[in-house]
């Protein structure tokens, strides 16, 4: 008698299957509030745009950002990433902004605002912008409390409040 081997698992799992319905509903509720690929690009544009304009953020971003036409791709690509979960983006945020000088909570307030701004003349839909901030919110928290912690020490950290 022979044994009979196991068949091989299927290339698409049971977690592979709920894990790419989860990516799906995500995309397609963002869809149904008019966040689409062109509603995230104007955001970027238009949020960029005052980003540069802006006297505390302004400067931050001239010195580090010598081709504006990629680092709004690299932008629309993290974006699309964060609102439908594409996976276009590819990079590490963190390590970027631990590695900036100075930062603190005044420029992610700043950052927040200008956020905002841009969201309220641009949703088309009352759902788009809370579901839009809530995300930039929370990179905001994550990003400081990471620039916090390295800086100061976890101890640091403690006393520190979502936006």
């Amino acid at each position: 008698m022979s044994a009979t081997l196991p068949s091989p698992r299927p290339a698409h799992t049971d977690a592979h299957r709920h894990a790419l319905a989860a990516r799906t509903a995500k995309r397609d509720a963002a869809l149904a509030i008019g966040i689409d690929a062109a509603f995230i690009s104007d955001l970027v544009d238009r949020f960029y745009a005052a980003v540069r304009d802006d006297a505390l953020l302004g400067p931050i971003f001239a010195t580090r950002i010598a081709d504006w036409p990629t680092h709004l791709g690299r932008m629309k690509a993290f974006w699309s990433s964060v609102l439908h979960n594409s996976g276009t983006y590819s990079g590490s945020p963190m390590r970027k902004h631990l590695a900036i000088p100075g930062l603190d909570r005044t420029h992610f307030d700043r950052w927040l605002t200008l956020f905002r701004a841009t969201l309220d003349g641009l949703a088309r839909d009352p759902a788009a912008a809370p579901h839009v901030e809530e995300r930039a919110r929370m990179i905001a928290t994550s990003l400081l409390n990471a620039i916090v912690i390295n800086r100061d020490g976890l101890a640091a950290a403690q006393g520190l409040e979502d936006f």
